[in-house]
């Protein structure tokens, strides 16, 4: 994990860019030291990637004149925006260039609002629906907060809040509310974007479409959100929260399609949320994502993982306030009903919903007490089409990662239903109706990260080698053909984007989609 330092030309050529620009962001443009260590890493903690200066934007207008001067040199410098540094593959880095730090905008409101604002109005479009107006670099768990004041909160969820409101949506922001209320990308009314060119604007389905559809999971190519109004919905108060294991691939893939093919946004019988995991020889059942299981139930769990290798967790919630807590319990009976998990092996939970919401980061906190945050992270995330779903089940979860046995780390696999994602927008799924997230959730020392990329580019290409379909989330690819075979039927319509939002290929060159 070498060091890349930039060039002596580049470095004069971006303190020109400071001192042209110092009368419209004065010392929002740093260089110093502890400013480029901290840009120059993510949460992968793999890649390092070291930038010229770091730009603390104050207003967005010094986001817009950036990129703006940028635009006018002879030789653009690239410019990557950075919310929490949550990528994993330095996806939000710009190598000997800029990294706009978001979350800067947090604590100020200029005359575009980058702060959060909950609005109650009706929208044409989406009748007597509430939404609030978010800045781009406010954190998932702030605006949690801020609109639970108003008795409200976003209809989507990521599974980890501690994300920025414009990095989940230039990706899509997946959680086991997908199933029914689609990605975070799908619960969007508009958005302020700063393009590849400078220009603020204003976009939505009805107004500078194209850039809307193109921004929403686009991987930070085409602009800069700096604002996006999210759906709202009437909170409600508790969680019942139930888990139930399987020793059976197949009865517990029949069970999760059954249950999220009761999927309507109005049904108050359907599930608010649906996932799946793992259990292998880890030790604990519980592991840092989640502290579900009662350590009574340890020595039973164990001993299910050990005779059959593989156990599947299947984990549902349903949300209830005073005015449905006298039928939620009946409700979730009708649901569970023959469902084929294991006698004895259902568990069940009632918590605040913002306990809920936030369970990870109980996980997060000790693991950074134990210094074991700001390690590797050699994550692959994947959908994988129904059809083959129970192919990788054998060739990959039963074929590969048992027969290495290196995998501790949270092993994530659920469906979810293509209906409920807009083809609009930038993001990629499978072709099929149902289609499953795998995410392997790796964390290791700084000596053993490489074991387990092995592990990734073995079952990347097992499924390669078998006709499974695959699509990357949260992508990584290092070859343009790579992302030509990514996007598929959206590839031309995704170079077209390009050509006319930045056509200097300005924006997100970790994502190393472009550039060479």
């Amino acid at each position: 994990m070498g060091e890349k330092f930039p060039t002596p030309t580049l470095l004069i050529v971006i303190f020109f860019i400071l001192s042209r620009l110092i009368s419209t962001i004065g010392y929002s443009l740093r260089d110093d030291p502890e400013s480029i260590r901290l840009a120059s890493s993510d949460y992968g903690h793999i890649l390092r990637e070291n930038p010229a200066a770091v730009l603390y934007p104050t207003s967005i207008d010094e986001i817009s004149s950036l990129i703006k001067f940028s635009n006018l040199i002879s030789t653009p410098f690239s410019i990557a925006a950075r919310g929490h540094g949550h990528s994993t593959m330095g996806q939000a880095m710009a190598p000997n260039g800029v990294v706009v730090d978001m979350m800067s905008l947090k604590n100020h409101h200029p005359s575009h609002a980058s702060g959060i604002i909950v609005n109650t109005f009706n929208l044409s479009v989406n009748n007597n629906n509430y939404y609030a107006d978010v800045g781009g670099g406010q954190l998932w768990i702030d605006v949690l907060h801020a609109t639970l004041e108003h008795g409200l909160a976003p209809v989507a969820w990521t599974d980890y809040l501690y994300l920025t409101v414009g990095g989940t949506l230039s990706n899509a922001g997946i959680s086991g509310s997908a199933f029914r209320f689609g990605p975070q990308i799908s619960n969007v009314y508009e958005m302020d974007v700063v393009t590849g060119q400078g220009d603020f604007v204003t976009c939505s389905p009805q107004n500078n479409s194209d850039l809307f559809f193109g921004v929403l999971g686009g991987l930070g190519q085409f602009g800069i959100i700096t604002r996006a109004r999210i759906a709202l919905e009437p909170a409600p108060k508790r969680v019942k929260w139930v888990r139930m294991l399987y020793n059976d691939f197949s009865a517990y893939a029949r069970d999760q399609e059954r249950l999220i093919s009761v999927n309507g946004r109005k049904q108050s019988n359907a599930l608010d949320y649906l996932e799946g995991s793992l259990l292998i020889n880890q030790g604990s059942p519980n592991n840092w994502r989640s502290s579900f299981f009662p350590q009574s139930t340890y020595s039973r769990i164990i001993s299910l993982v050990t005779k059959h290798g593989i156990i599947y967790s299947l984990e549902v919630a349903k949300y209830y306030d005073q005015h449905t807590e006298t039928t939620v319990d009946k409700e979730l009976e009708l649901l569970l009903k023959g469902l084929s998990f294991l006698p004895g092996f259902v568990f069940e939970k009632d918590v605040a919903y913002v306990e809920f919401l936030n369970r990870v980061k109980s996980g997060e906190e000790k693991l950074q007490s134990q210094g074991q945050w700001d390690v590797p992270h050699p994550w692959l995330n994947l959908f994988v089409p129904k059809s083959r779903i129970s192919d990788f089940d054998a060739g990959v979860l039963k074929g590969i990662v048992l027969k290495r046995n290196i995998t501790t780390a949270p092993v994530l696999l659920y469906p979810m239903n293509r209906t409920k994602w807009d083809d609009r927008m930038s993001a990629v799924v499978p072709e099929e109706e149902v289609f499953y997230t795998v995410g392997f959730l790796h964390s290791s020392g700084f000596d053993e990260w490489e074991a387990l990329e092995e592990q990734n580019k073995e079952i990347l290409k097992f499924c390669a080698g078998v006709g499974i379909e695959i699509k990357q989330y949260l992508p990584y690819y290092k070859t343009q053909q790579g992302w030509m075979n990514h996007f598929g039927s959206k590839w031309n319509t995704f170079q077209k984007r390009k050509a006319l939002f930045d056509p200097k290929k300005i924006l997100s060159p970790g994502q190393r989609i472009f550039n060479k």
